[in-house]
């Protein structure tokens, strides 16, 4: 077979992996080696490195025969497509040779588990060893660890890629039960494990040998996939929040199942993927890990998912009323992360400008404050924002009509939720 026909089938595979990140590591350009993570160019598959910058990465799979017949799966054993598998020094030609055209900047690593997950291992070892050692490539390089692979295997993978990802796929165990009676939760949690530890033990050797070989030096990441299962948003969040703590993931990933394969246990294949719910998970996901909010606090039993038509912030919001409104010129910077609308820039921005004099509305604006937003749950100066009038009742449909762009201006009236009655 041509090995552009091996590409068009192993990238195409590879597309439903969502967990792509070059994020927390810096390769700059070194004597004799090329590639770096900082250059920008259109490509493959679009990914960020640490100082921000849009790079591309060369996303494909070394091979999609597999064992496992993970009924959600299209490269599952018992569904009929077309396998096929690179060797190490086909991907590892294929990959500087897309480089040199300028086509891409790093490689995304993942496999199906050809024969065993320590074979195949072995064969993304040899391609990430040629490319490293032979061609002296210093881009990015993301590889996925598959569960079930021995320990030192792990090691010597994370010691060639600068990121290292473990699936869980499913968020519980009576998914996987379900769904992928061939892997296990353990199985799954003890390459995360490892990883945890070789990252930290690295970096304390680090700190006294200079030279010493960097483990997966931009940390580790995860993919959930959501829909497949009846797994509530209060369970994925919950879950989530375990494994920043826990583990100390870089980022876990959030994937909207895609009816590929048919199975009376799976959605239908007319199902549309939960686009909108993948979105709101993510925005959860960064209210965890950049604005102090807990799981807990998000969700309960007895709201265990989110409103799709609202974000999750003004979802909390608005079943926590006591909170508001809050007062811009006294909140301190916790409170003010706390608002719809305000981020952690804005919020700094406003602590820095309020030193100076009073606040209006209209200052807050310029600030990067979204106030289609915050204007409902703040005060300036103790007062609220000029024509708004609303109630506990009508809040909610505004804020929906807020998110999908309805409201139509001069109509905002909202507010009387923190007023008086009289």
């Amino acid at each position: 077979m041509e090995l552009l026909d091996k590409l068009a089938i192993l990238t195409d595979a590879a597309k439903y992996d969502a967990a792509c990140t070059s994020s927390g590591v810096r390769r700059g350009s070194r004597p004799g080696m090329i590639g770096n993570t900082s250059s920008s160019i259109a490509g493959c598959c679009h990914s960020f490195s640490a100082d921000g910058r849009c790079i591309t990465l060369l996303k494909v799979l070394m091979t999609n025969c597999c064992i496992y017949d993970c009924k959600y799966c299209i490269n599952r054993r018992s569904n009929d497509t077309r396998r096929v598998a690179f060797t190490p020094q086909e991907l590892a030609e294929l990959t500087i040779q897309f480089y040199r055209r300028n086509y891409i900047e790093g490689l995304f690593l993942s496999s199906g588990v050809l024969r065993s997950p320590d074979y195949t291992t072995e064969q993304m070892i040899r391609a990430l060893r040629i490319l490293r050692e032979e061609y002296r490539f210093n881009g990015y390089i993301h590889a996925k660890a598959i569960p079930g692979t021995s320990p030192e295997l792990v090691r010597q993978l994370g010691l060639l890629a600068d990121r290292l990802s473990v699936n869980m796929e499913l968020p519980s165990e009576q998914g996987l039960q379900l769904l992928a009676p061939d892997k296990t939760k353990q199985a799954i949690l003890r390459p995360i494990r490892q990883i945890r530890d070789e990252v930290t033990q690295n970096k304390a050797e680090l700190v006294k040998y200079k030279h010493t070989p960097a483990f997966a030096p931009a940390g580790q990441s995860t993919q959930l996939i959501v829909g497949a299962t009846a797994d509530t948003d209060r369970h994925i969040l919950q879950l989530t929040q375990s494994l920043y703590e826990k583990y100390r993931l870089k980022r876990v990933f959030y994937s909207a199942y895609i009816p590929v394969v048919e199975h009376s246990l799976l959605p239908s294949p007319d199902t549309k993927p939960p686009l909108l719910r993948e979105h709101r998970l993510y925005q959860a996901d960064w209210l965890l890990r950049f604005y102090g909010f807990r799981a807990e606090e998000l969700l309960d039993e007895e709201r265990p998912d989110f409103n799709p038509l609202l974000d999750p912030k003004c979802h909390w919001a608005i079943l926590h009323p006591q909170f508001f409104p809050v007062e811009i010129m006294k909140a301190d910077y916790e409170t003010l992360l706390r608002v719809p609308g305000i981020g952690p820039v804005s919020a700094r921005r406003i602590l820095s400008a309020r030193r100076t004099g009073s606040l209006r509305y209209e200052d807050l604006k310029k600030i990067g404050v979204v106030l289609k937003r915050a204007q409902f749950f703040i005060t300036c100066s103790g007062r609220i924002r000029s024509g708004l009038q609303f109630s506990a009742e009508t809040l909610c449909r505004q804020l929906e009509c807020v998110e999908s762009g309805q409201l139509p201006a001069g109509q905002m009236q909202q507010l009387s939720l923190f007023a008086s009655v009289g």
